[in-house]
């Protein structure tokens, strides 16, 4: 699947490499790449734990989802 940020929207481009940031220091770090690995599940753990379970300095101690609830 590909994304693609529209022009003229540096602050959504922010948001995208810093969760490439986030990715990169938490969920690679994860992998051990021994035997068979299947990275689309593991992928889809990590967003669930990192949407639904951990907390953001961001969003002051709240989950991203709970910060999307508040707005709604």
């Amino acid at each position: 699947m590909s994304a693609s940020i529209s022009g003229g929207t540096p602050q959504l481009n922010g948001k995208v490499e810093r969760t490439h940031r986030s990715d990169g220091k938490k969920f690679y770090q994860l992998l051990s790449y021994k035997g068979d690995v299947d990275l689309e599940a593991k992928l889809d753990d990590w967003e669930r734990f990192y949407n639904f379970h951990r907390p953001h300095g961001a969003h002051n101690g709240k989950t991203p989802y709970e910060a999307l609830r508040e707005k709604l």
